[in-house]
């Protein structure tokens, strides 16, 4: 006989099901010891069920986006990958148990040099090495326990990926934004490409190959971010930017002081040239020549260098090109314009190089309105397309052109006839070979047919872009990565973005960040994304450092276990086989300096939610990390404090003692209970403040354990029968289960199997469900929250206001109450009050600061002044 079930009664089995096994572990209450054996299976029980970042499309009104750096996929993870992921993955769990829509996409940020060498050496394709990679760290990841939206995954390599860069380059070369010039570039002779400035380090060495870097002259493509640097500068004031600290000035510094306007003109040598100058009328006058440096590039070519010209497009004069280093150059510029009508040095320079010299009373009579001169030339340069934007002397357009194989395709033609010719949208994208072909067939490779005359002829451009181009606009495509009509949809970007919190290290906070930005500030001229600012917070994580071991002689690193360390404090050690002195110090984790820790020797030994507490613990995120063993004994001791307290409430109310009579009602009891109901709403106060508003993660950690204290010194009869026990231990496991999700998992399925439920019908708490679907804790309503006058800087006092009303506290409700307190009344007496500001921090607290000078009394004059009279008496 067949029994068919109805689809609502099936799904009411499944939950249940799934409801039962949720909350129902891997361990008993007979296992007190936490053991390693005791870890591995809970985590392995719990893995599947944790991976949970479903991000809903369908309401967006409360979402947060956060965002950790773009990954490269060297296949396996390493101690920095491990913190950031562990910071982004606890951030992204606490906003959900908040009750927030939570998106933390995770993808690959798949092309460059170090594919290309690896499969190079090893003889297969950059493609296959790559993609081994990434499941190798996809695998990884998800051993971490991180709960990224994987539908949302994505690679800078997938052709899907690299379409929508290529039609973002088209974009920019449609509006003057792309183009091709010669300069002097950095060339990697053993990697063969070119470097950045910043990718050459302080001995003129590549920072990746480590050679000797040459100089040489090409053809490059070049994107004009200069011509959104005025933007890209004042967006540093923009008020959404939050907690970017020392990054804006970092990011200022690299922009420079935008004083000075920015021309590419054409010389007669079919080279683009930057001219840049503060004062753009001077290019008014019709003797106006151009001084370059004697190092500048165009001055290598001794054959042809002295009879460079330049057309002036404003006066359709030919401006002279000299070689000279008398001018002034303003800061990082090789570039002078001289202007003899204006100046009366580049006058005297003119007469010294015996330039010829045009009359000039028409421009004289014009010197007063010289406002309007500029104008003219701003304009006449923006609607020519050749610049004049606001810019510093320093900074330089973005050099994108790439000499290597594994890149996205810069879909450009190049045609004897047409010169170069834009791939049309319809057959983008631009694909790459489908093998790494060397000299002679790649060049073959490069034949097609030029889309504007039919031309059999014509060839493919060669380069590939700089991977700072892939990973400029990611954080866009990651919310619609299988769109297939469009870059992404306008409307869900419109209401995604900007995103909430970015974290990725210091080393990204100028390059990647300025790139990013400009791209996003671009697509905002265009109208596809409604902010110009991609990235709202910053979470700008410190390096994890390893103790490193250095003969002082030779600088050769050497392992731990070859030295003897002397004096550990003064860093002082010695070679165990020659005694030779051996220099002790803190290092970026690296396979040369012999001083990295694998993530899967971690995992093995300590489990892996003791490693990613330990990675919290101690320092702030934004601080170095220090990595040593001796740190480690605070997590793993905590960890077993928290499963034997779990352990005991269960078998505390599970059994009761015969003949116990315990008065719930006494003052002894509930004096203990509401010590546990102050330390529940303390702590909960202190992890919230910690998590949501600082991200000091590493003091939230502090604060739990704090909690832990309050539990394990509670007497045993208040553990069975004590309310506020029950809610603080609840407390405490739910505020743990974001930064340990496999343990918190496991200790929630412990407390909620216990017998004899006391907050049984609360609210507050969803029995049947598991630890990551329970709501973070609130302070409860009647607790006392603290109003923080501030004097100065310094504390004066503090009002306690109950949490049911410290929300509605205004700013002048603060000025009331300290304005009717003594202690800050009586301080203030010879004060005169310059301005104050309030800040609340909702449910958790709020301050007023009140900033004063001290008033200075004017002397009394004996002479004149009226006696005292107290004195007198």
């Amino acid at each position: 006989m067949k029994i068919f079930l109805r689809p609502r009664l099936i799904q009411q089995l499944s939950n249940i099901y799934k409801r039962r096994w949720l909350t129902q572990g891997c361990t008993e209450t007979k296992d007190l010891e936490l053991t390693n054996d005791i870890k591995h299976r809970i985590e392995k029980y719990w893995r599947a069920s944790l991976s949970r970042g479903n991000f809903n499309l369908q309401s967006l009104d409360n979402k947060f986006y956060v965002l950790s750096m773009f990954p490269y996929p060297s296949g396996n993870l390493h101690m920095g990958h491990v913190r950031v992921y562990t910071i982004s993955d606890t951030v992204a769990r606490f906003q959900r148990m908040c009750g927030l829509n939570v998106f933390q996409p995770i993808g690959w940020d798949a092309f460059g040099l170090p594919a290309e060498n690896a499969a190079i050496q090893r003889g297969i394709e950059p493609k296959e090495w790559t993609e081994q990679n990434i499941l190798q760290m996809k695998q990884q990841l998800q051993d971490l326990g991180c709960s990224f939206d994987w539908k949302h995954e994505m690679s800078t390599c997938s052709p899907e990926y690299y379409r929508w860069t290529q039609k973002l380059f088209l974009m920019l070369h449609k509006e003057g934004l792309a183009y091709q010039n010669e300069a002097l570039v950095n060339w990697d002779p053993v990697d063969k490409t070119v470097l950045a400035d910043e990718q050459v380090d302080a001995n003129g060495c590549s920072w990746r190959s480590g050679a000797k870097v040459e100089k040489k002259l090409l053809k490059q493509w070049f994107i004009k971010t200069t011509a959104y640097a005025k933007q890209l500068l004042d967006g540093l004031e923009d008020p959404t930017l939050r907690d970017w600290r020392d990054i804006i000035n970092l990011q200022r510094h690299w922009i420079g002081e935008c004083d000075g306007y920015s021309f590419q003109l054409l010389t007669s040598a079919a080279t683009s040239l930057r001219v840049w100058t503060p004062n753009p009328e001077h290019f008014k006058d019709p003797n106006a020549f151009v001084v370059l440096k004697t190092t500048h590039y165009l001055a290598k070519d001794k054959k042809n260098a002295f009879d460079i010209t330049i057309e002036n497009p404003f006066t359709g004069t030919i401006m002279p090109v000299i070689f000279s280093d008398t001018p002034v150059f303003a800061d990082k510029c090789d570039v002078y314009l001289a202007a003899p009508s204006f100046v009366e040095e580049d006058k005297e320079l003119q007469e010294s190089l015996s330039l010829s010299f045009f009359a000039s009373e028409d421009l004289n009579t014009k010197k007063h309105n010289l406002e309007a001169m500029r104008l003219d030339v701003l304009e006449s340069a923006k609607r020519l397309k050749i610049g004049g934007f606001k810019v510093s002397s320093k900074l330089q357009d973005w050099l994108i052109s790439r000499q290597r194989y594994w890149g996205t395709p810069i879909p450009i033609i190049h045609c004897d006839k047409c010169g170069v010719v834009p791939v049309p949208d319809e057959q983008l994208p631009v694909v790459l070979p489908e093998k790494l072909e060397i000299d002679k067939n790649r060049q073959e490779g490069l034949k097609c047919t030029c889309p504007k005359c039919q031309s059999p002829e014509a060839t493919r451009e060669s380069d590939t872009m700089d991977t700072f181009v892939d990973s400029s606009w990611y954080y866009l495509r990651y919310l619609d990565p299988q769109n297939s009509e469009a870059i992404f949809d306008q409307n869900l970007v419109s209401q995604t973005m900007p995103v909430d919190l970015y974290i990725g290290g210091k080393e990204h906070a100028v390059l990647h960040l300025y790139y990013a930005r400009f791209m996003n500030h671009f697509l905002h001229s265009q109208g596809l994304v409604h902010c110009s600012e991609p990235f709202s917070r910053l979470l700008v994580q410190g390096m994890v450092m390893g103790r490193s071991f250095r003969i002082k002689g030779s600088g050769r690193y050497v392992q731990e276990h070859e030295v003897d360390i002397v004096n550990a404090k003064k860093n002082q050690a010695v070679l165990k086989k020659t005694k030779e002195p051996v220099i002790m110090t803190w290092e970026k984790m690296s396979k040369s300096k012999m001083n990295g820790v694998d993530p899967s020797d971690m995992f093995r030994e300590y489990g892996t939610d003791a490693t990613r507490l330990i990675v919290l613990a101690d320092v702030a995120p934004t601080s170095h990390r220090n990595w040593s063993s001796a740190t480690f004994p605070g997590i793993l001791n905590w960890q077993k404090r928290l499963w034997l307290t779990v352990n005991e409430f269960c078998e505390l109310r599970s059994s009761s003692e015969e003949n116990e009579k315990i008065d719930v009602n006494s003052q002894e009891f509930l004096a203990e209970d509401e010590k546990l109901f102050d330390a529940r709403n303390f702590y909960v106060k202190g992890a919230t403040f910690n998590f949501r508003h600082t991200h000091q993660l590493s003091v939230g950690i502090s604060k739990m354990q704090g909690l832990t204290n309050s539990l394990r010194r509670t007497p045993k009869h208040v553990m069975r029968y004590g309310k506020q026990y029950e809610r603080a231990l609840a407390s405490q496991i739910i505020m743990l289960a974001p930064m340990a999700p496999h343990f918190a998992s496991e200790l929630w399925s412990k407390f909620a199997s216990a017998s004899n439920r006391i907050n049984s019908t609360s609210p507050e708490l969803q029995w049947h469900e598991d630890v990551l679907s329970q709501r973070w804790p609130e302070i409860d309503q009647e607790y006392q929250l603290d109003l923080a006058i501030k004097v100065n800087g310094f504390e004066n006092c503090c009002i306690k206001i109950p949490r049911s009303h410290i929300d509605k506290v205004t700013h002048n409700d603060a000025l009331d109450l300290a304005f009717n307190t003594d202690s800050v009344t009586s301080y203030l007496i010879d004060k005169k009050i310059r301005t104050t500001n309030f800040v609340l921090y909702p449910g958790i607290e709020a301050i007023l600061n009140i900033y004063v000078d001290k008033v200075k009394q004017e002397k009394k004059n004996p002479s004149t002044d009226p006696p005292n009279e107290e004195a007198l008496h």
